[in-house]
């Protein structure tokens, strides 16, 4: 998680909202990516789903078997779901996710009988280091908008 950490203050410094992701295959790092959104325009550019295709890339299948997925920020519908397609064997995430989080506040798509995976989930790993770095990145964005607004 400290990996995923380090990606999501690379993301805050890049003024995409901090979220960071690292998937370790048989013990090693495979993949790490940050949030890209705003950089790339692309809706999908969150960390774990760029971290999971780097890691398809890298291992040279689509099945994530045998993978466990860390992020900082409990995963969305798009990505859970990818997890779900992909095989992870396992998601260890931070802080949970109340307005959009898919493994188990608003949603549980990680056991959810209907589909044909299911998969581990560790909710709550450096929780409030995860939550803190999302707090500090959305604080600093209000001043900023407080004092442009303030200038004109």
């Amino acid at each position: 998680m400290r990996l995923a950490l380090e990606e999501a203050r690379a993301a805050a410094a890049e003024g995409e909202v901090p979220i960071g992701a690292v998937v370790v295959c048989d013990g090693e790092v495979v993949a790490r990516a940050h949030n890209r959104r705003e950089t790339d325009r692309d809706p999908s550019a969150h960390a774990e789903f760029a971290a999971m295709l780097e890691a398809s890339r890298v291992l040279g299948r689509w099945r994530l078997t045998g993978c466990t997925v860390y992020v900082t920020l409990e995963p969305c519908l798009m990505c859970a779901g990818l997890m779900v397609n992909g095989r992870v064997d396992r998601c260890v995430y931070g802080a949970s996710d109340p307005k959009g989080g898919a493994l188990g506040t608003l949603y549980d798509v990680s056991h959810d009988p209907r589909l044909n995976h299911e998969f581990e989930v560790t909710p709550g790993v450096m929780a409030d280091e995860c939550a803190e770095v999302l707090r500090a990145f959305f604080r600093e964005r209000r001043a900023a908008r407080r004092a442009e607004r303030t200038a004109t």
